[in-house]
């Protein structure tokens, strides 16, 4: 256990200092990403993500160009691409099977191709909080802007997309534009929150504090408040405890919020009301 002089000493040092300002920035726009995917019945949305941002990895790492960046671009093509798809839940379902199964195809062969040693590639899936950068942050710091900015800028849409599909059409919704942006925000969101804690443990950022939130919120502006609350206190108690007891952080905010999103589904809900 790291005493308290040797953790203040640790939040002077830049890494951690970026990482916890990733982690703050991450919270304000990564929860909403997580409330979309619920909303939109999209679960599937996070692992195909994590195939195609392999894709894009090996892209980077054929052609010399930022594999993370790559992995960035791959991501929101494929989240436009999905658009038309999106009319039925089980029509994007299905559609994200097979764009799992391509991209990891596609990923191996380019690696193959490429000669570049596959294990390298799948090294960067699993993310460093203490190795972000300052293009991560300013990644993070854009989605805390326009995610947040476009809800409340079109919350009565979202809200109805949402809820129900069909009902946002007849009521004068751009149904097909709003869930092109939609999807690619989760795409890009999901690339971005890679970067933090790694593919297979993104659901920390995203999908946890938005489980919570729907147990404890009784309206959509109400279930993304609590979202981002949640994933503020949960980022920042989870990295603080693994500095505290020198653990990897990745793993520790699962843990967290996997612990608070239960928690939240044990309160009855008029305890909260």
């Amino acid at each position: 256990m790291t005493s308290w002089t040797e953790f203040w000493q640790l939040l002077e040092l830049p890494a951690v200092q970026w990482a916890g300002l990733a982690l703050v920035l991450g919270a304000i726009g990564l929860p909403i990403v997580g409330v979309i995917i619920i909303g939109l019945d999209i679960m599937p949305v996070r692992f195909a993500m994590m195939h195609v941002a392999l894709l894009g990895i090996a892209i980077g790492l054929l052609t010399g160009i930022d594999p993370l960046l790559c992995a960035i671009v791959a991501c929101g093509l494929s989240g436009a691409a999905l658009t038309p798809l999106a009319r039925t839940p089980s029509g994007l379902s299905g559609a994200m099977g097979l764009l799992m199964s391509l991209a990891i195809a596609a990923a191996l062969l380019v690696l193959s191709i490429s000669g570049v040693n596959a294990a390298g590639a799948f090294e960067l899936l699993w993310g460093s909080i203490l190795a972000t950068r300052p293009g991560d942050v300013l990644l993070l710091g854009v989605l805390a802007v326009v995610i947040p900015g476009l809800f409340f800028l079109r919350r009565k849409q979202m809200a109805l997309l949402l809820h129900d599909r069909e009902l946002a059409a007849t009521s004068g919704v751009r149904v097909e534009r709003l869930t092109l942006i939609l999807l690619v925000i989760v795409a890009v969101a999901v690339a971005g929150a890679i970067r933090l804690t790694g593919a297979l443990l993104v659901d920390a950022l995203t999908l946890l504090p938005a489980l919570a939130a729907r147990r404890l919120a009784h309206s959509l502006r109400a279930m993304v408040v609590w979202a981002v609350g949640i994933g503020v206190t949960v980022n920042l108690a989870g990295f603080a405890f693994a500095l505290m007891f020198d653990l990897p952080p990745g793993p520790v905010l699962v843990l967290v919020a996997g612990v608070v999103a239960i928690a939240a589904h044990v309160v009855p809900r008029h305890a909260v009301a």
